[in-house]
């Protein structure tokens, strides 16, 4: 089968929002080339180098690339993804350049795209995300491994509102809490808590596709009895009263489940809201401290911002 390669050179910041524009217009798998990477260094098992070609890379920002079979292609979707992506600074996100390539490919090409860039991340003192394809041997006793094939499900641990999320939840996690997910991607998140000790998680994504790959990746950790994932819209008919609540989602849409907060977290318990870009803060701070809530900790990485709200 042959697939169309739909290319986006924009930002790293708007990486999540045009993801899943290509994944709403039909793509069945995601592929990003970081800049950044070409400046990462690699720690693999054996010492080996890996080796990266710059022509693979854009010289600033990203490429994502989504992958579309070629029988249900249609030039309609580029000029939807085109338009959408230059009007992202309506949203606060840096669209970049905003060019967009097309071409074909053949399937072996589609499926190794991205995997060639996906390597072991460490991420915090305790969390270490690897590829499911990957040797990778633990460095000390306490370090837990978090294996990944995260298929078309947002949610790697490269980029910087995941790594924010697990670091705050590294920090702020109860004992034996239980925590909600929400929108929670390959479910990296979820897997996360129940390494870091969580009595019980749910994950709640509203993307059946995300779903299923969360659901497959909690198995693969041997997390199951911890985690449930089922299909959700943010916090809407979840009952359970929790300890903690993470959610790595743009501004806008933490704004929306503010309301539905109260009624599921536990007093004193701890709100973790990742996805925010730096020009969006304001706004989220405002709503939850407007709620008699108390930021506790806030940090940065590039133009992302991540908080710890407690109840």
């Amino acid at each position: 089968m042959n697939w169309i390669e739909i290319r986006v050179h924009t930002s790293s910041e708007a990486e999540e929002a045009v993801s899943f524009l290509l994944r709403e217009s039909g793509a069945t798998g995601v592929a990003v080339a970081d800049s950044a990477v070409l400046n990462r260094d690699f720690k693999t098992p054996y010492g080996e180098i890996i080796s990266l070609s710059e022509a693979e890379f854009p010289s600033e920002g990203v490429w994502i690339s989504g992958y579309i079979p070629e029988s249900s292609f249609s030039q309609s979707s580029v000029d939807h993804i085109r338009k959408a992506t230059a009007e992202l600074g309506n949203y606060g996100l840096d669209p970049g350049p905003a060019e967009v390539r097309v071409r074909k490919v053949s399937e072996e090409s589609w499926s190794r795209a991205w995997k060639a860039y996906y390597k072991p991340v460490r991420i915090s003192e305790k969390l270490t995300v690897k590829p499911r394809w990957e040797p990778y041997q633990p460095v000390g006793a306490g370090e837990r491994v978090i294996e990944l094939d995260p298929g078309m499900a947002f949610g790697t641990g490269t980029h910087p509102t995941t790594r924010l999320s697990m670091k705050l939840m590294e920090r702020w996690m109860p004992s034996e809490g239980r925590v909600i997910d929400v929108g929670c991607g390959s479910g990296i998140l979820a897997i996360a808590a129940a390494k870091l000790g969580a009595k019980g998680v749910l994950a709640v994504d509203l993307d059946p596709v995300a779903v299923d790959h969360a659901a497959e990746n909690v198995r693969m950790n041997g997390v199951e009895t911890q985690v449930h994932v089922r299909r959700g819209d943010l916090l809407q008919e979840v009952e359970t009263p929790c300890d903690l609540v993470v959610s790595n989602i743009l501004a806008e849409i933490i704004l929306r489940l503010t309301g539905d907060l109260p009624r599921v977290l536990k007093p004193g318990g701890i709100f973790i809201a990742s996805g925010i870009i730096s020009d969006k803060e304001s706004l989220v701070e405002k709503a939850l401290v407007e709620m008699g809530w108390d930021v506790m900790e806030r940090i940065q990485e590039k133009d992302w911002v991540a908080l710890a709200i407690r109840a």
